[in-house]
């Protein structure tokens, strides 16, 4: 299987997103439920076009070595720089007839086959959208990252106790979910965190915690200052604030503040190896990628993960060789230009 007859299978099973030729936002704009950005959809939307005007400065007289996409991150060792995003909501979102525990069973099956690693979601309903979503994906291994919405102290402490007898990997907050209006109004809220909070929930959980939601400089030193672990430049994939400057446009300087002190994430309209290239050489040492893997899974299974992931690699490889990089460390920044 390859990746388009993945695609293919999905346009048959989801009957609310369009899986489009080109995954843009355009025609699922302020499709909520379904797969598209809040509003005017101009969040979503310009993730994905400003990665477009990110092009590569191609030099091949350099030495001609092996390449190796390999990536180490907090004390794991993955063959791609590359997470599966957390999504929750596959009915809902997607249209698609597959439960919770279904879709993060494949998610995670596919990322222990390919060497990556995978985020499992969170949601209102604790028990489908957070407790089965992880148990899918703690069944497989022990390498699942832990996604809790950013609830009020008494949401924290329940998902945390719910898991406590499993082993994982890290503890992730998605902390811009704090604008998703369903949650804020819930039974049990979200709240916006402070650094206070952030390092209540580092210490409740006593694992490497990544703040997710990040898309400022203050917001980064914010982090650092509470003992964080990584961050993810993420708007949500444009799902939770109407026309937000996109994730590649505040990397650069997010990044060069989080240099050496903290490690660095990026989502946002990333869909082949040459977004991912673009990414690590404005200063990020990794991605998230989230409807492309959800499509993948739909309808793929496993194999569409492992097809997707063969696509990604292929096309980061291209790119390393025609830019003179034989490694993830030797990706830099004079190997792109930021045409606007």
């Amino acid at each position: 299987m390859d990746y388009s007859e993945a695609r293919n299978n999905a346009k048959a099973l989801c009957g609310k997103c369009y899986v489009c030729d080109n995954c843009n936002g355009i025609a699922c704009k302020g499709q909520i439920p379904g797969m598209g950005g809040k509003g005017s959809g101009r969040s979503f939307i310009r993730n994905f076009d400003m990665l477009t005007h990110v092009k590569l400065n191609m030099d091949v007289l350099c030495d001609n070595k092996p390449i190796d996409t390999s990536f180490d991150f907090l004390g794991y060792h993955m063959a791609l720089p590359v997470f599966i995003a957390p999504m929750a909501g596959i009915k809902g979102n997607f249209g698609a007839d597959m439960s919770e525990y279904e879709y993060n069973n494949i998610i995670a099956k596919g990322a222990d086959e390919c060497n990556i690693m995978a985020f499992c979601g969170d949601g209102k309903d604790i028990d489908n959208l957070f407790v089965e979503p992880f148990k899918a994906m703690a069944s497989v291994n022990d390498r699942a990252i832990v996604t809790i919405k950013p609830w009020v102290k008494e949401g924290i402490d329940l998902r945390i106790d719910k898991i406590k007898d499993y082993d994982y990997a890290f503890v992730a907050m998605d902390v811009d979910a704090a604008g998703l209006p369903l949650l804020r109004n819930s039974s049990i809220p979200t709240e916006n965190k402070n650094v206070e909070s952030l390092k209540y929930i580092k210490d409740k959980c006593q694992k490497p915690f990544i703040v997710k939601g990040i898309m400022t400089v203050a917001a980064a030193k914010k982090a650092i200052e509470a003992s964080c672990d990584a961050i993810v430049v993420s708007n949500h994939g444009g799902r939770v604030c109407d026309d937000t400057l996109s994730t590649i446009e505040v990397l650069p300087e997010i990044a060069k503040v989080c240099k050496g002190k903290i490690k660095v994430l990026v989502d946002g309209g990333i869909r082949t190896g040459y977004d991912i290239f673009k990414c690590l050489a404005l200063g990020a040492d990794g991605v998230l990628i989230g409807r492309p893997f959800g499509i993948a899974a739909i309808g793929g299974n496993k194999e569409g993960i492992k097809a997707y992931c063969d696509k990604l690699q292929a096309e980061l490889k291209d790119a390393c060789v025609m830019c003179g990089a034989h490694n993830l460390q030797e990706i830099n920044e004079s190997m792109v230009t930021f045409v606007k």
